[in-house]
C-alpha cells in the first residue's frame, strides 16, 4: 500500500464571464495602446527576428552598442531564447521595421508598437481570457472580476505593450496547464515546449506540468513530451547553430557589463536572501506594495483544493513557489528598469486561478485589495519606464501628484499614447485611467450577480 496519496487530476471548469467581450475590450484599450520608448529588449528581438529573414542567425550590425546581445565566434547575438523573435517575424516585415543600426526614440515608434501589440499584446489578452474562464467556472459570477484584477492589478499590465516575452510565456504556460487538466497531452505539451523557446525559465512550468500530467496515467506524460518536441527541436537547433551545441543557452554568452552575474549560479540565480527577497516583496514596486491582491489571491488556492482539485492546487502553487524563489535568488531582482519583479509574470495566471473563489469567499476584502492593486499598477504602467526608484513607493509619487499637481515628477516620464500621438500625453494619461476605472466598475464592482457560497 503506498504510503503517500497523490491527488487525481480533474478538469479545470471553464465557463463565460458575464460582459466577456466588453470587458477584455476595456482591458486592451487600458493598456494596448500605451507606446512607451524602444529599449534594448526590442533591440535583441527585433534584430534576431530580421537577421532570422536575411537567412543568418548573428545580427552584428545590428545588435552594435546594445546591451541585451551575445558575443561567440566573433560574432553578435541577441541573448533571448528565439520564440518572441520568431513571432515577431510577421509584423516587424509587414511594418518593415529596419534592421541595422538599431535606433532609439524617446517618444515611441508606431510601428514597432504594432510589433508589440502582436506579440506581447496579443498573448495578454489571452492570458486575461483563460484566467477570466476558468475563474468563472471555479465561482460563478467572479471570472470577470478575477479577469479584470489579473490584467490590471499585477504587472501583466505594464508588459502588455512593452516589447517583453513576459505575457506570450505567461499565455503559454498557463494554456499548457489548462489543456492538460482537460486530458490534451500533446497540445499542453505543444504550448509548454514553445513556452521554453520564448523563455529559458519556462522550463520550471514545463517540467512542474509534467508532473502533473503524469498523475493522469504512463500514456499520457509520453504524449506530452511528443506534443513538446517541435518547440524544443526550434530551441535547441537554433542553440545549436548560434552557439555550438543545444544544451549552451544564450544567456551563457552574454556580452555586457553583468555578464559575470549571469553566467554565476543557475542562469544567474542563487539562493535567496533576505534583502533581495525583501525587493521582490516589499521593495518601491514590490509584489505586495503594488499589488496586495495576490494575498488574497493565494488564500483563494486553498479555497480551490478545499473544492476538490487538489492536484491543480498543488501544481499553481508549485509554479509560484518556484518563481518567486528564482526571483529572490536573481542577481538583480527586478530586471533592471522595470515596473517590478518582473521574472514573477509567468506565474501569475497560476496564483490569479485563486481570485475567483476568492472573490466569492471574501468580496469586501478582496475588492478593496484588487482597488488598491489596480491603482497601483496604473501608476506604474504610465511611469515606470522612466523610473530608477519611487520614492517612498510607488504610492509616495501617486501622492505626489494630488499634492504637487502638473509638476510632480512622476508627469514628467509619462509614455506616448497612440490616441494622442505626439501631442498631449496628459489626456492620454486621463483615457487610459479612465478606461482602466471602467473596466474596475464593470468587472469587480458589478461581479456576483450570480454568487453561490464556495465549499468549506
Amino acid at each position: 500500500m503506498s504510503l503517500v496519496h497523490l491527488p487525481d487530476p480533474q478538469p479545470l471548469p471553464w465557463r463565460r464571464p458575464r460582459h466577456e467581450v466588453l470587458l477584455l475590450a476595456l482591458l486592451a484599450a487600458a493598456t494596448l495602446f500605451v507606446v512607451t520608448e524602444t529599449n534594448t529588449q526590442d533591440a535583441s528581438r527585433v534584430c534576431l527576428a530580421k537577421a532570422l529573414v536575411a537567412g543568418r542567425l548573428s545580427a552584428d550590425a545590428c545588435l552594435r552598442g546594445q546591451n541585451d546581445r551575445s558575443l561567440y565566434g566573433g560574432h553578435f547575438y541577441s541573448n533571448k531564447a528565439p520564440g518572441m523573435s520568431l513571432l515577431e517575424i510577421p509584423p516587424v516585415e509587414a511594418v518593415g521595421l529596419s534592421a541595422a543600426p538599431w535606433r532609439w526614440s524617446s517618444n515611441g515608434d508606431l510601428r514597432l508598437w504594432f510589433v508589440r501589440l502582436v506579440a506581447s499584446g496579443l498573448p495578454f489578452l489571452l492570458a486575461a481570457f483563460l484566467v477570466g474562464r476558468v475563474s468563472e467556472g471555479l465561482a460563478r459570477g467572479f471570472g470577470g472580476a478575477a479577469m479584470v484584477t489579473f490584467a490590471l492589478g499585477t504587472q501583466m499590465a505594464p508588459f502588455a505593450a512593452a516589447g517583453f516575452s513576459h505575457p506570450l510565456t505567461a499565455a503559454l504556460g498557463f494554456l499548457a496547464f489548462v489543456l492538460a487538466s482537460w486530458r490534451r497531452p500533446v497540445l499542453a505539451g505543444l504550448a509548454a515546449g514553445f513556452a521554453v523557446t520564448t523563455e529559458y525559465d519556462a522550463a520550471a512550468t514545463f517540467v512542474l506540468v509534467l508532473f502533473y500530467v503524469v498523475l493522469q496515467g504512463w500514456r499520457a506524460p509520453v504524449l506530452y513530451l511528443a506534443g513538446a518536441v517541435p518547440g524544443l527541436a526550434v530551441l535547441g537547433a537554433y542553440d545549436w547553430a548560434a552557439f555550438g551545441a543545444p544544451w549552451h543557452d544564450a544567456n551563457r554568452y552574454t556580452y555586457q557589463t553583468v555578464s559575470a552575474q549571469i553566467n554565476s549560479g543557475v542562469l544567474g540565480i542563487h539562493l535567496p536572501t533576505v534583502h533581495d527577497t525583501g525587493l521582490v516583496f516589499l521593495g518601491d514596486r514590490g509584489l505586495l506594495i503594488a499589488s496586495p491582491v495576490v494575498v488574497a489571491a493565494a488564500a483563494g488556492l486553498v479555497l480551490v483544493w478545499r473544492r476538490g482539485l487538489r492536484a491543480e492546487a498543488l501544481l499553481c502553487c508549485a509554479v509560484v513557489a518556484a518563481y518567486t524563489l528564482a526571483n529572490s535568488g536573481y542577481f538583480a531582482p527586478l530586471g533592471g528598469v522595470s515596473p517590478g519583479p518582473r521574472y514573477l509574470v509567468p506565474m501569475l495566471p497560476f496564483l490569479a486561478v485563486g481570485l475567483g473563489p476568492a472573490f466569492a469567499r471574501w468580496r469586501i476584502v478582496t475588492s478593496v485589495l484588487a482597488a488598491v492593486s489596480v491603482a497601483a499598477t496604473a501608476v506604474l504602467t504610465l511611469s515606470w519606464v522612466g523610473f530608477s526608484h519611487y520614492r517612498e513607493t510607488v504610492w509616495g509619487e501617486a501622492v505626489r501628484v494630488l499634492r504637487d499637481g502638473g509638476g510632480a515628477r512622476v508627469l514628467s516620464f509619462l509614455p506616448n499614447f497612440v490616441p494622442t500621438w505626439n501631442t498631449n500625453r496628459l489626456i492620454g494619461a486621463a483615457i487610459v485611467l479612465a478606461v482602466t476605472a471602467a473596466a474596475f466598475v464593470l468587472g469587480v464592482l458589478r461581479a456576483g450577480r450570480y454568487d453561490q457560497p464556495v465549499p468549506e
